[in-house]
């Protein structure tokens, strides 16, 4: 049959976006990283056959970051890139080939073998032997300064003997390397965190990019985080090879990981990937790959980078770890825009470090495509820091009786009939009231990149929930006149309810794109809601405007629009909204008419603001025709200095730029 190309082309975008919100909002990702990558490979070779078809906001466009607005920014010297993923043998021949035609023959290129640690990325600016700046990788060219975490970590020495130093001709110096969490610490740390009632962590790597992350440098130092380095740079030292890189930092007090290899040929290399991921159990922490690098510096330099990664390195990525079981049933879960999603019940087996009970099914066809059935054995796979999923079933195993699985015709929930649109593989709960929904939206509602409802996270939206007192969104600005009932239970008191309401009454100052964000029209992320609010002003506007309207606002195609009308068409979700009109939160973009005090001028933040939060501080900066930068530069009108500046501070005293205290900077915006 043959392809459409634009239904495919969105198909694709959708379902990558939907797996980019769970990995990076959600925190909860449900592909290995190979079904995600063939899915963008797709993708890009679709865009570069139909060209006419691309648009900015399609995934193949975005750079990924994990930069939030709590730290301070640091630019990277040198970018942080990520590296290309292959899969097979063929692929690292490949690899092979492209550096070997680029050497030329009068060169034999060789390599360097490293253990793909599966952690967070790390940089560590050292000054006269010093260490004085850790950040995370960022986006590559921009990571968070987060060196008052990283210090916590024992293996990573805060200062290097200058004897060294003086033998290797600088003082100042990168080291970038790898912050993890060993299996057997993980699951200590969260035994603990169950016997005290706390959410547990997902996985070893999750963990510890939470961690180095928290803004209490004393939780931080509990946590049982450790690393490995394997790069080092100083434009004053000449090293000619990974492996002497390697020697270095060890001979320097670093922790290296022992167990690399230095391989003559691609076949040695090949032999290493495949010995490692048949020993990777061996280890007391997660690897999910080999890391390969040209050995030679100067060859390193000569093949450069492309946009996103080095020419000169790849990672071999591991198979998904597997193990039969027995699937008992398939139960279906009720996401927040009313997604059915199908999960195997199974006989508990332990895999890839945890005892795993439950595995998604993704979506009916895929349980069509693979003849699932209750009652069958089945292969799970779990790669890394990915849910299980059943990849396949022992059809040899299968018992005559057991029957093919059936779409089910109504929501398990609220019992509601269920829709499938056309050319989608989801099917869908209609009914907007439907208990599962309530909570996936809600949660959504509260969450930071919504209406940022600090201390209204998931366990207590389904306390709420279950006692009744949260059905919808508005509930949530009526707790107030529950005030004596929520004290009374067990968990809260008095300062935590009080806390909680506070910050239940500070959202109500949310400008309107994140108000219509929180909504949960399904398709409008922040992006689309931030355009829709710019361009129809109010709520009211948007109710009343045609699909034609809708798509004429650009980048906001059929799938958005068609969401839109269907969002407000229902009469539940307009009294919605009337109520929570009634609750003060803003459903109209504020428009400062002739107010252009910052028109054109710069403005960068740093420390920790005390009366503002860093996003209110933009939205003010914006509102005034100002602009907000990540780095201070000669172009910086002005500096915006919170408590505990980083070095920020120190770079603009040096140019002699304007410098505000919060209280200077609010006195502007009055």
């Amino acid at each position: 049959m043959k392809i459409d190309p634009i239904r495919r082309i969105e198909e694709l975008r959708t379902i990558i976006q939907e797996h980019d919100y769970n990995y990076f909002v959600l925190a909860n990702p449900i592909v290995s990283d190979f079904t995600y990558d063939q899915l963008l490979k797709e993708l890009i070779e679709l865009e570069k056959k139909y060209p006419e078809y691309l648009t900015p906001d399609s995934p193949t466009q975005r750079v990924g970051s994990d930069i939030s607005n709590e730290f301070d920014s640091v630019n990277h010297k040198i970018p942080m890139l990520s590296l290309s993923n292959t899969y097979s043998e063929d692929e690292l021949i490949d690899f092979d080939r492209r550096v070997r035609d680029f050497a030329g023959e009068a060169t034999t290129p060789d390599y360097i073998c490293e253990l793909k640690i599966d952690g967070v990325s790390i940089s560590l600016q050292y000054e006269n032997g010093i260490l004085k700046t850790a950040a995370t990788r960022g986006d590559g060219i921009i990571g968070e300064d987060v060196t008052n975490n990283i210090k916590t970590i024992r293996s990573i020495p805060l200062s290097v003997n200058k004897k060294f130093l003086k033998e290797f001709g600088s003082f100042n110096f990168e080291v970038r390397g790898e912050v993890y969490m060993e299996n057997e610490d993980f699951k200590k740390m969260n035994d603990e965190r169950e016997l005290n009632g706390e959410k547990l962590f997902a996985n070893p790597r999750n963990s510890t990019a939470g961690t180095i992350k928290l803004l209490d440098s004393k939780i931080v130092a509990k946590r049982p985080i450790k690393a490995f380095m394997y790069y080092y740079y100083s434009e004053y030292t000449k090293i000619g090879s990974q492996l002497e890189n390697l020697l270095m930092l060890k001979k320097l007090g670093f922790r290296i990981n022992a167990n690399y290899k230095h391989c003559k040929t691609i076949n040695d290399v090949i032999v290493f990937c495949k010995e490692w991921e048949e020993r990777r159990n061996e280890i007391p922490f997660e690897i999910d790959g080999v890391v390969i690098k040209v050995n030679s510096i100067n060859l390193q330099q000569n093949l450069g980078s492309i946009a996103k990664s080095p020419r000169w390195a790849v990672a071999y990525k591991f198979k998904a770890k597997q193990a039969s079981t027995l699937l008992k049933k398939i139960t279906w879960q009720v996401g927040r825009t009313g997604t059915l999603t199908p999960v195997a019940e199974l006989e508990p087996i332990f895999l890839a470090g945890s005892t795993i009970s439950r595995a998604t099914l993704h979506n009916f066809d895929e349980i069509k495509r693979k003849d699932i059935r209750e009652g069958d054995s089945v292969v799970i796979e779990k790669g890394g820091d990915v849910i299980p999923k059943v990849v396949s079933v022992d059809v040899s195993k299968r018992n005559k009786n057991l029957t093919e699985t059936e779409l089910p015709i109504r929501c398990p929930t609220c019992g509601s009939k269920l829709f499938k649109p056309e050319n989608e593989v989801a099917i869908y709960c209609d009914n907007n009231f439907c208990p599962d929904q309530i909570k996936g939206r809600l949660i959504h509602f509260a969450s930071r990149g919504a209406m940022d409802i600090e201390g209204l996270g998931e366990s207590l939206i389904n306390l709420f929930t279950e006692m009744k007192f949260l059905k919808d969104f508005a509930d949530i600005y009526d707790l107030k006149n529950k005030r004596n009932e929520l004290i009374e239970i067990e968990r809260l008191g008095e300062k935590s309810v009080d806390n909680l309401l506070n910050a239940i009454d500070k959202s109500k100052n949310q400008q309107f794109e994140k108000v219509l964000f929180s909504l949960g029209i399904r398709y409008v992320g922040s992006g689309a809601a931030k355009k829709l609010a710019e361009h129809f002003i109010s709520i009211d506007n948007l109710i009343s405007a045609t699909k034609e309207e809708i798509e004429g606002i650009y980048e906001i195609g059929p799938s958005i629009s068609s969401s839109i009308i269907r969002f407000f068409k229902s009469k539940d979700n307009l009294k919605l909204i009337e109520r929570l009109k009634k609750a003060g939160l803003n459903f109209n973009t504020s428009i400062a008419k002739g107010v252009n005090k910052f028109n054109g001028k710069s403005f960068v933040l740093t420390g920790t603001l005390s009366i503002l939060t860093r996003d209110e501080a933009k939205e003010k900066i914006i509102y005034f025709g100002g602009k907000v930068s990540s780095s201070v530069s000669k172009l910086t009108d002005y500096v915006v200095v919170g408590e505990n500046p980083g070095s920020k501070l120190d770079k603009a005293v040096k140019l002699g730029l304007k410098i505000l205290t919060e209280e200077e900077f609010i006195e502007m915006i009055k």
